[in-house]
């Protein structure tokens, strides 16, 4: 289904004298674990299409794609079917993402921590990695599918947000674009979208769904993620594990995308002496980060892995283990 998006996408958008390729794909991705093994195949299948077909001198790809940056965000609407600028939409895959996991793809930088905002995608700030640490991934083997009711699921937080922006506009006689553009236009917009939802009367959302989903987002967006980034950049790795955390409560609670196996494996790695650990990806199954110093992280995984193990043993037989560094983007060779 992805790589067949991507071509059409690509025809439809770059008019003219395209070729076709025959593409091999290799990966040591889990499958559907929250891995963004599904982007990657969207960003793979993009990359060798535009370099088969010189895309980058293509009339309408240099009016449109001017950055990666840019590039990602086209990518995501690929993904997700919108269009971008001049480049028109098409039906997409079903599921109604962003584009973090293309930008983290094709903008990250080796050995750093990068903060994007969205909605465009643009850089705010960057934070070397810690010296000597690496991050361990725990793969739950709880299978994050973005099929059927699990892809109900995986878009309801995605509409939930564009269902309180929906809202906001109708009832302000606004037309911010973004729900940060509408909770930041003015000192008491936060408190007048909250009374507004109080007294909503959705066919679809309860007040509770709504409200929930809104703190969430502001939390995220104007605390634990400034705070976290803010933290490590002072060296204050202690205070950087408290706003993950901080981040991982506020999932579980208000943006109800987390199951048991994910839950248990950021807190276990937390009291086995992660220096930070938090689910990722778009939940309903999937895979946790820990960061850790790496002269400790062989003995920190099988120490993981056994405790999850045992608390979950009907997930024994998927689940996997390993430790990765803060890579470098996507490239062609």
């Amino acid at each position: 289904m992805y790589p067949k998006t991507v071509a059409r996408r690509v025809a439809g958008n770059f008019a003219g004298s395209l070729s076709g390729a025959n593409i091999v794909f290799a990966s040591d991705l889990p499958r559907s674990n929250g891995l963004s093994s599904s982007s990657a195949l969207v960003v793979a299948t993009f990359l060798a299409l535009r370099e088969i077909n010189d895309l980058t001198h293509h009339p309408a790809y240099r009016k449109n794609i001017a950055t990666d940056e840019d590039l990602a965000t086209y990518l995501g609407c690929v993904e997700n079917g919108q269009s971008f600028l001049g480049l028109t939409g098409h039906s997409g895959v079903g599921t109604f993402g962003g584009s973090e996991d293309h930008t983290a793809i094709l903008c990250c930088r080796a050995d750093w921590l990068s903060q994007f905002r969205f909605c465009p995608a643009r850089l705010e700030q960057e934070v070397p990695l810690p010296a000597g640490c690496v991050f361990v991934i725990g793969v739950s083997g709880m299978v994050a599918e973005k099929t059927g009711a699990a892809r109900a699921k995986y878009n309801e937080a995605s509409l939930a947000a564009k269902t309180i922006l929906a809202m906001w506009n109708e009832a302000s006689r606004r037309s911010d674009p973004t729900l940060f553009d509408a909770a930041t236009g003015s000192p008491d917009a936060a408190d007048r979208i909250r009374g507004m939802l109080r007294d909503s009367s959705h066919p679809f959302y309860s007040c509770d769904t709504l409200l929930g989903r809104f703190e969430q987002f502001l939390n995220e967006t104007m605390r634990h993620i400034p705070g976290a980034v803010n933290a490590l950049a002072r060296g204050e790795l202690e205070a950087f594990g408290d706003w993950v955390d901080r981040s991982q409560a506020d999932a579980e609670r208000h943006l109800g995308n987390q199951v048991p196996e994910t839950a248990e494996l950021a807190r276990s790695a937390r009291a086995l002496g992660a220096i930070a650990a938090s689910a990722f990806g778009a939940g309903f199954g999937g895979s946790v980060w820990a960061m850790i110093q790496a002269d400790a992280a062989p003995e920190f995984l099988n120490r993981w892995k056994e405790h999850y193990q045992q608390r979950f043993p009907a997930r024994a037989g998927r689940s996997e283990f390993f430790v990765s560094a803060a890579s470098g983007p996507a490239f062609v060779f």
